[in-house]
């Protein structure tokens, strides 16, 4: 058997799955970019269902990508595949070199692909994960697990083209197992193909577009403006591109300030807001910082509410000990959290932490604390070694933005990515340094952020508060 392209084996594909598991009608469809996402777009449309990305990336053998030696996935996935490590002869610092360059590239197309558009929930529900093909399985192996550590009650493997013996390959990564064909001869998946060309980002796009491409059914007036709200993406970062890329002030954003020991703090708050993020600010920077600014910025467009403040006042600022000190500004920005929280524009949001450089050493810190809540963090040049002994006890969800230039910072995020308790996913910005100051270094920290605090906030903060 073999396919014209990626859009006929979709079709081809579909057509077993209706005959062999009609049950999946309206499960959801999640497709492996580039190449898995035409594919399952045929598939979605086939079945009624909606249709997600989830981004995975080749760790390719060096000198031959093309095998792969593992894979590297959102949330932090990780599959390494130590029998073609072993007979490469790969040492672990080549393996971690092209590690890094794939997570790099995978930060670029999460935020390239999703725009600002919250993952669709997979909780209690069967997953499909579709890809082009499968060759050595890591990248689908990755998908999988990922699948389900989101909550996918079961999990369906599903590809036009395999080895016949994948299913035995991968184990219990699947629940289930479907190839439109699975034949003994087998050695690379594009000799299936007649056509078996690289799927551009414009590709993924236009298969996300198409209907059954979106948020769950009914979603939030918040979440469809901040689906509106997103950016065009650029061909080469992935990042915002045109006018719309300016830190600007978001439409029907009120603002307010509230006294905090160490001067006010000030609140933007969108219309019907998903929640909120507070930021705590490190060591040569405050809420006047243009680069958090800039990161707020792109919080309200896509519909989350801000708080910039101070963590300490200008004279404690030039104590180095205070600056440094975790508990302290841990403190604070517990404190001042309780207090925003209770004006009447913040009522009731579920909330998150934005942390840069010691203020995200504070946000681990305190996330720590028994009594604390934040449903999401996002770290960006932080110190989370100056927090490490709380690090274990962190189970709010944390995301880890380092730039890549800054390589004693990336190997202290690179450890506390591995002790975190709760979910956790280390990116690296290529070329950045600590204070991203290099041209898209910023947007792309903005663009991860939004992603990251849109996906996990619990829904309905807005729709569900009190008239105020």
């Amino acid at each position: 058997m073999h396919f014209t392209d990626r859009t006929d084996a979709g079709r081809r594909l579909a057509e077993v799955l209706l005959a062999q598991a009609p049950e999946l009608r309206g499960a959801v469809v999640v497709a492996l970019p580039r190449g898995g996402a035409p594919v399952a777009a045929e598939v979605a449309a086939a079945l009624g269902a909606e249709l997600d990305v989830c981004v995975v990336r080749k760790v390719g053998v060096p000198g031959q990508s093309e095998v792969a030696m593992g894979a590297v996935g959102e949330d932090g996935a990780r599959v390494v595949n130590q029998q073609v490590v072993d007979a490469a002869n790969v040492p672990p610092d080549a393996f971690a070199a092209v590690e890094a360059r794939e997570r790099a590239e995978l930060a670029r197309r999460a935020a390239a692909y999703r725009r600002g558009r919250p993952a669709v929930p997979l909780a209690g529900r069967t997953v499909l994960v579709v890809d082009d093909g499968v060759a050595t399985g890591a990248s689908a192996l990755a998908a999988c697990r990922i699948v389900r550590a989101r909550g996918a009650a079961r999990v369906v493997l599903a590809v036009p083209v395999a080895p016949h013996d994948w299913a035995q390959r991968l184990g219990g990564a699947a629940d289930a197992y479907v190839a439109a064909h699975a034949p003994e001869g087998f050695r690379a998946v594009g000799e299936f193909y007649r056509d078996f060309r690289q799927t551009t980002d414009a590709e993924v796009l236009a298969a996300l577009e198409r209907p059954g491409a979106s948020e769950p059914s009914e979603p939030s007036a918040a979440r469809k403006a901040a689906r509106d709200a997103a950016p065009e993406t650029g061909p080469e970062t992935g990042l915002e591109t045109g006018p719309d890329a300016a830190p600007g002030t978001a439409p029907e954003t009120a603002r307010y300030e509230v006294p905090l020991a160490a001067g006010p703090a000030e609140l933007a708050v969108p219309a019907d807001p998903l929640g909120v993020v507070v930021f705590a600010h490190g060591s040569g920077s405050g809420r006047g910082s243009p680069r958090n600014r800039a990161v707020a910025e792109r919080l309200h467009r896509a519909g989350l509410a801000t708080v910039l403040f101070d963590l300490l006042t200008p004279g404690e600022a030039a104590e180095p000990w205070k600056v440094f000190d975790p508990g302290l500004l841990g403190g604070r920005l517990t404190a001042a959290t309780s207090t925003v929280l209770r004006h009447h524009a913040l009522a009731g949001l579920p909330y998150g932490w934005f942390g840069a450089s010691t203020g995200a050493a504070a946000a681990l810190w305190a996330a720590a604390e028994p009594d604390t809540a934040p449903a999401a963090i996002v770290s960006r040049g932080g110190r989370p070694d100056l927090a490490a002994a709380r690090l274990p006890l962190v189970a709010a969800p944390t995301l880890l933005v380092v730039g890549g230039a800054d390589e004693e910072v990336v190997e202290l995020n690179r450890q506390a990515a591995s002790e975190l308790r709760g979910p956790s996913a280390l990116q690296v910005v290529p070329g950045a340094g600590h204070l991203f100051a290099e041209p898209g270094a910023l947007e792309a920290v903005a663009e991860l952020a939004a992603h990251w605090f849109v996906r996990w906030l619990p829904p309905g903060g807005g729709g569900e508060r009190p008239e105020h």
